[in-house]
């Protein structure tokens, strides 16, 4: 099973999970032809793409929709608050409604070869979730757009091979920065961003001897920094009560707009 990031940031997200036989996107958030060169660098084209699972319906993470539906006719997955929300989006043009299925958080649906269990997630949206990924018993995640973590999120996550978290933004820059008040404190409540020590503290709950990779993605171009939210998660899982060092698992930065390090599995 493979993970790669086309797309990760603040400005639009795009993930492909995938086997052989079954390619999905876990969102479309930047246009239909960046999306459709990002898997060309995959070797696939929009043809190849069995399904688009979105986690809501922000922009960034629905920007494309509307053309890779059109142009490619692909099944789009998402809950009922996602899906009805998608439909009063009108500048993504028109959708066919027959290509939407809904799905809901905790009960899982099979796509070809790949088992997929959406989970609940914390976030300003009508009913946001996070995706993990079964083929055979390799297991993978993509867990964006988290104000908090609990007990739930961590229980979700454990025991995934590979995992793409969030990583949104430092604190301090976001707290400096040029953000109007009102966005920052909804970049920080209960319903906005991961920042990068939260990432840090949720990835050191995760930790197991066989996670062979971790994707840190979704950082924000004003309030983040590549090499920030690398060696701040780092530092959260060296002052961790755990066995594990960083440098025990390869820890990757996605890009914001090309395409990112592909995680094999």
């Amino acid at each position: 099973m493979k993970l790669c990031s086309i797309a990760s940031g603040s400005s639009g997200n795009c993930i492909y999970i995938g086997t052989e036989a079954t390619h999905l996107l876990v969102d479309v958030g930047i246009s239909g032809k960046k999306t459709v060169e990002g898997l060309n660098q995959l070797g696939l084209t929009g043809s190849d793409i069995d399904g688009i699972l979105i986690t809501h319906e922000h922009s960034d993470h629905i920007g494309g929709l509307g053309v890779m539906c059109r142009k490619f006719g692909i099944p789009v997955y998402g809950t009922k608050g996602t899906l009805s929300a998608i439909r009063e989006v009108s500048n993504l043009g028109k959708i066919d409604d027959s290509l939407f299925h809904v799905i809901s958080a905790d009960e899982k649906f099979i796509l070809k070869d790949i088992t997929v269990n959406p989970m609940r997630i914390s976030h300003d949206a009508a009913e946001p979730v996070a995706y993990r990924f079964q083929y055979g018993s390799r297991r993978m995640a993509v867990a964006t757009d988290m104000g908090i973590f609990d007990d739930y999120t961590v229980e979700c996550l454990k025991g995934m091979d590979a995992l793409l978290l969030e990583a949104n933004h430092d604190i301090n820059m976001l707290e400096v920065g040029p953000y109007p008040y009102y966005l920052k404190q909804r970049i920080l409540g209960n319903r906005g961003h991961l920042s990068n020590e939260l990432s840090g503290k949720l990835l050191s709950r995760l930790l197991h001897d066989n996670l062979k990779a971790v994707v840190l993605g979704h950082l924000s171009k004003e309030n983040n920094l590549a090499e920030l939210a690398y060696e701040t998660v780092r530092l959260e899982i060296s002052m961790a009560d755990k066995p594990y060092q960083p440098d025990d698992f390869p820890i990757y930065v996605a890009k914001r707009s090309e395409i990112s390090q592909l995680v094999e599995i």
